[in-house]
């Protein structure tokens, strides 16, 4: 007989903010031997106070679209992951559902949390007439992304990451040395034009 207790599964509401932020804190700490890209992907994490996680639940759980489940062993939630409804293009209607954010706490790994957490969002997505299912993950997680490759997703696309300041601030410095470089080359064809026309001017 199983010693496992069972996993109870319902969706996530804005009082689970101290329970999730615990969740996601500990797979965070958890993650940190991982690897060199553990760091870049660490960068991205920032504790929120229970306040701010309270109105961030609430903001994206007013979506339609979107859900969050949340996967809990003796009343203690010990997974999550959040499923949202997309069209694969914004030029058609076929429906896809994306999970993301697949965490389980370390402590509960190699339980089934995971795969429990996964079945309800593709009985969701196939609620939804979503005809595919893509899951993203940190690239540096390499137990989830095995786990993910063993159950027949195959890598579609690469996410990368950047902070906007810094990106509007490399894209104006990329756009002025490009601006400088075509102002370069215009002065330089206007200088050889001129030089031509000089040498074909009849001596007088």
């Amino acid at each position: 007989m199983s010693n496992r207790h069972p996993i109870v599964l319902r969706d996530a509401d804005r009082e689970d903010a101290a329970a999730l932020i615990a969740l996601w804190s500990e797979c965070a700490a958890f993650g940190r031997d991982e690897g060199s890209e553990v760091f870049t992907q660490q960068s991205l994490w920032r504790e929120p106070t229970v306040a701010e996680a309270a109105a961030a639940l609430e903001f994206a759980l007013r979506s339609p679209d979107k859900r969050i489940i949340v996967a809990l062993v003796d009343g203690e939630i010990v997974g999550a992951t959040v499923c949202d409804i997309r069209t694969l293009t914004p030029v058609n209607l076929n429906m896809v559902l994306v999970v993301t954010e697949i965490q389980v706490s370390p402590r509960h790994r190699r339980r089934n949390v995971a795969s429990t957490l996964l079945s309800a969002a593709a009985s969701y997505g196939e609620e939804r007439d979503c005809e595919i299912v893509v899951a993203s993950t940190p690239a540096h997680a390499r137990e989830s992304n095995r786990y993910l490759t063993k159950i027949g997703f195959n890598q579609i696309a690469v996410l990368r990451a950047i902070q906007a300041s810094k990106l509007r601030s490399r894209l104006t410095s990329k756009v002025t040395q490009s601006r400088d470089t075509g102002k370069l080359i215009a002065v330089r064809r206007t200088m050889r034009r001129r030089q031509g026309e000089r040498r074909l001017r009849p001596r007088g």
